[in-house]
């Protein structure tokens, strides 16, 4: 196999150097066929860069015969293939045909996609789709379902190796609702979208009008399965900021963009962002610039991503606050872990290390959520998390902003699971727990003003910032405002990082 570096750099290269255009027509037998006449293609269009399309694949038809499928046309079978760029960037694009037989997946349909992932996997370039269909096409029966095997087959050895992204315009659901869930993210448009394995009549005592399971609210607070929920002009521009933010696959070849913002830049109000973490991230970025990802999902975990010096990080950070567009306070949340969250920023920091993006830890903890239904998944939900920071070899920079006592603390990127670098804000608490309940612990039965003099001496010695430097646990003190100057020049210290590990196949976290 090339090796994806240099057969991405060759492929980059090419597309800069020449401009395809999609608006040519293919001849076969005196039949025309045009790329610019189906939604499908006008999809396509209006996500990549202008006249950059080539589609592949264009003559394909179904083979099948029976129930009169020989006498059914079928252009395309039911998706556009093809490859173009965006931003520059070399991408390749399936783009569900619904005209055609509702969009059905079969067998010819499903060779398309097949074939579009081996050309992506040979040149190292993101595979996007772009999802409208009725799902399996019983017509074609078993012929179907291994169609759907051999797409499940090609994602499985993609994941990892170059980014996978899925848009869902109109229908996704028994097998085909696996696509999505196989790729690294999911978009999903906020009105006609529906996402589903089972249809919301089909759940016990549902019905949609109760609970519409299948549409982009549900699938995007509850499930955690979408990424993004936008109308669909929208979701052209977010996937296009997003894959200007992803490196095109996993060679380790840095994706790097010149940077206009100041890198010594003061962030005076950031001290005050300790609460919401998604506007500190925005603070201390590149132009103030931050993509995040599951954003309606487990709120009281922020995962996405930001430009340091040019540079993609990926960001984790705890949140107690959320504020609205108009600077008001919508939400509200302990500093605690959550099973939700611990997942969602697990699933986060393992796509980051197979794609050599350096992970930046903004942490506010002080335990784990106390509710019967947590109880069930927080202890394995939290093993995943401290798996996923202890396991990735990227650059890792934790940056403690407020609390960060016991165990939840040390599974937030703590230097004990492998942080590289260790920064704390001087009035930054790290402890086993808070300072007046370890007194009252301590010194249970002794009044008062003991158990108040004997926190103000545990808080100075055992949960102070200070104290924690002291022992090697935090390496840096720093001012709230002058974060973003240290934390680029950490992952500047950090860029050539290199870390063995012991030889197995892979964990089983």
């Amino acid at each position: 196999m090339k090796d994806l570096k240099q057969s991405g750099r060759m492929a980059m290269t090419a597309m800069k150097n020449f401009i395809f255009h999609s608006n040519f027509n293919i001849k076969n037998g005196g039949h025309k066929m045009s790329t610019t006449s189906s939604l499908a293609s006008k999809r396509i269009e209006s996500l990549l860069d202008e006249n950059s399309f080539v589609e592949i694949g264009a003559l394909v038809t179904a083979r099948a015969t029976d129930f009169n499928l020989k006498q059914t046309e079928t252009p395309s079978d039911g998706v556009v293939t093809g490859y173009g760029v965006i931003n520059g960037a070399l991408v390749y694009v399936y783009s569900q045909d619904a005209s055609v037989m509702n969009g059905s997946v079969g067998e010819m349909h499903a060779k398309k996609i097949a074939n579009l992932y081996d050309l992506a996997m040979k040149t190292g370039a993101p595979v996007i789709g772009l999802i409208d269909s009725a799902g399996l096409r019983l017509q074609e029966a078993t012929d179907a379902l291994n169609a759907f095997g051999e797409i499940y087959l090609k994602q499985t050895l993609a994941s990892g190796v170059i980014p996978q992204i899925t848009a869902i315009f109109g229908s996704c659901g028994g097998g085909l609702a696996l696509i999505p869930t196989l790729t690294d993210f999911t978009f999903m448009e906020s009105k006609k979208a529906k996402l589903f394995v089972n249809s919301p009549n089909a759940l016990d005592g549902n019905n949609i009008s109760k609970c519409d399971s299948s549409a982009a609210d549900f699938q995007s607070k509850e499930s955690g399965i979408v990424d993004v929920v936008a109308e669909e002009a929208a979701i052209y521009d977010k996937i296009r900021d997003l894959v200007s933010m992803i490196p095109g696959n996993n060679s380790g070849e840095t994706l790097f963009q010149e940077c206009t913002d100041d890198l010594n830049r003061v962030c005076a109000d950031l001290a005050n962002c300790v609460g919401d973490t998604s506007i500190a991230l925005s603070t201390i970025a590149d132009n103030n610039v931050f993509f995040e990802v599951k954003e309606n999902y487990a709120k009281n975990m922020v995962t996405g991503f930001i430009k340091l010096n040019g540079t993609t990080i990926g960001c984790v950070a705890n949140r107690t606050e959320v504020y609205n567009a108009e600077g008001e306070v919508a939400d509200k949340f302990d500093a605690v872990l959550s099973a939700d969250g611990c997942e969602k920023a697990a699933d986060f920091i393992q796509f980051c290390d197979a794609f050599e993006i350096p992970v930046l830890s903004l942490t506010n903890v002080k335990g784990y959520e106390a509710t019967m239904c947590s109880e069930k998944r927080i202890a394995k939900a939290v093993a995943k998390l401290t798996y996923a920071f202890a396991n990735a070899t990227v650059p890792k920079v934790n940056v403690i902003i407020g609390k960060a006592f016991g165990s939840a603390y040390v599974a937030m990127n703590s230097k004990a699971v492998g942080a590289d670098i260790t920064i704390a804000w001087p009035d930054a608490e790290i402890g086993s727990m808070d300072a007046s309940l370890a007194a009252k612990i301590m010194y249970d039965g002794q009044g008062a003003d003991v158990i108040k003099e004997k926190a103000a001496e545990y808080a100075a010695l055992q949960t102070s910032a200070a104290g924690a430097a002291k022992r090697g646990y935090v390496d840096q003190i720093i001012e709230a405002a002058d974060t973003r100057k240290y934390v680029i020049g950490a992952f500047e210290m950090l860029i050539t990082k290199r870390e063995d590990r012991p030889s197995k196949k892979h964990g089983t976290v």
